[in-house]
């Protein structure tokens, strides 16, 4: 993939004939709806050709992956090949660049049908999925969810399915709810016994802790809590995994970041997943919600602490649109990148990027006079993030959340990274 970034008198006609391509293969890779509407500033990824071998009379797949220095499986893997010792001369194969293997993981919120047809869109690229969430009640019951039809979409689509838990809700921060777990043990006990009884009868292979909000007293307390669910979970051949806020030290103040032990979690789970975004929250001022910059103290600290092949990258794919001048404590609009390159174009404003943030933006008008901006992510801010996990030699990137279109992410992906498969 290439990204031109579309300047004044730009087409569709023009750019495809300048990389050699057709106007159909970008309208394509960007699942544009309107190919004679461009604006100045917006991002496209441009697909350019794959280098091929024709396949030689004794030739195997493995010499054709030494010649080429790639690995054996990502030729089969790009080549759709379901028995790789029967090749036929005269075939022809795509030769995948050189790529770092990578997890990806994706929260869904949509239960049913709709969460599995989201899986199912996007499953060649996903290592993990996490249906969000299971809650729990002080007495260590369960409340669950409709997470069937998810779980079936994901082994389809050889996802391995992750149990999300949570102390926090829409309406709920969660605080006392963890503080009457995680000083009960009987109470944890009887959370454990019954999360497994549900991944057993569900199929699910590991579970995600995600608890926030949490009082710093109860620090230790969460400490203690992972490693006696490691203790429980890993004998019966279940995996650990947390979130964690996004922390740029030990010390860091709040109750969103001091329960949050990266050593510790580092050190007990099997992987973390950073969620290195929400600077620009919706009740906030406008600005980047995964600024490069930040996310780069936070791994900065994290790889001081927590080992690189347990670490996800966390990455949202989502857009906010802010009314301005801000008012505290008035709420931004959350929704697709797709919806937010759609608004510039009707709206006829250029898209603007912040290289310092790595992250496209614009402000417009709407047709009721009030003024906006938006904050989103395109293909060069998407490509910055990738670039970041492999400077860090990263485990893997986790998305928050689908159900927002993002076409451009998916086919940069692939471009950068060759997706691992656990089942």
């Amino acid at each position: 993939m290439e990204i031109y970034v579309t300047q004044s008198g730009d087409t569709l006609s023009k750019i495809a004939q300048q990389f050699q391509v057709t106007v159909e293969q970008i309208v394509n890779a960007n699942e544009l709806e309107d190919p004679d509407a461009l604006v100045v500033g917006m991002a496209l990824v441009i697909p350019t050709p794959d280098q091929q071998h024709i396949v030689q009379p004794g030739e195997s797949l493995w010499q054709i992956a030494a010649r080429y220095n790639v690995p054996l499986q990502s030729i089969i893997q790009v080549n759709f090949i379901r028995n790789p010792t029967m090749i036929s001369p005269g075939t022809r194969l795509t030769i995948p660049p050189r790529k770092p293997v990578i997890d990806v993981n994706a929260y869904t919120l949509n239960p049913g049908e709709v969460g599995a047809n989201e899986i199912h869109e996007v499953g060649p690229d996903l290592t993990y999925c996490m249906p969000f969430t299971y809650s729990f009640n002080e007495d260590g019951t369960l409340n669950e969810m409709d997470d069937t039809a998810i779980i079936r979409a994901a082994y389809e689509e050889r996802v391995v399915p992750v149990l999300c838990l949570t102390n926090f809700s829409a309406t709920e921060t969660g605080t006392e709810l963890a503080h009457a777990l995680l000083t009960n043990p009987d109470v944890q006990n009887q959370l454990l016994t019954n999360l497994l009884a549900v991944m057993n009868n569900k199929g699910y292979a590991g579970i995600n802790i995600d608890f926030e909000n949490i009082q710093p007293s109860d620090r230790e307390n969460y400490n203690q809590f992972l490693q006696r669910t490691i203790d429980r979970f890993h004998p019966e051949g279940y995996f650990v995994s947390t979130a964690v806020a996004p922390k740029v030290s030990s010390e860091q103040r709040g109750l969103l970041y001091e329960a949050h032990d990266y050593e510790a979690h580092g050190r007990i789970v099997d992987f973390v997943i950073l969620m290195t975004y929400e600077w620009g929250n919706r009740f906030g001022p406008p600005q980047a919600i995964s600024p490069i910059t930040q996310i780069k103290r936070v791994l900065d600290y994290a790889i001081t602490v927590i080992p690189r092949d347990k670490i996800f990258f966390g990455f949202q794919i989502y857009a906010r649109d802010w009314r301005i001048p801000h008012v505290e404590g008035q709420e931004a609009e959350t929704f697709s990148q797709q919806e937010a390159i759609r608004r510039a174009i009707e709206f006829g404003t250029a898209i603007q990027y912040d290289k310092e943030t790595q992250s496209p933006f614009f402000q417009y008008t709407d047709h009721e006079g009030q003024q906006h901006e938006v904050w989103f992510e395109d293909a060069r801010s998407a490509q910055a993030k990738f670039d970041l996990v492999k400077a860090y030699n990263l485990r893997g990137i986790s998305y928050w959340v689908l159900g927002y279109p993002f076409p451009q992410n998916w086919l940069l992906l692939e471009d950068n990274f060759m997706i691992r498969k656990r089942i």
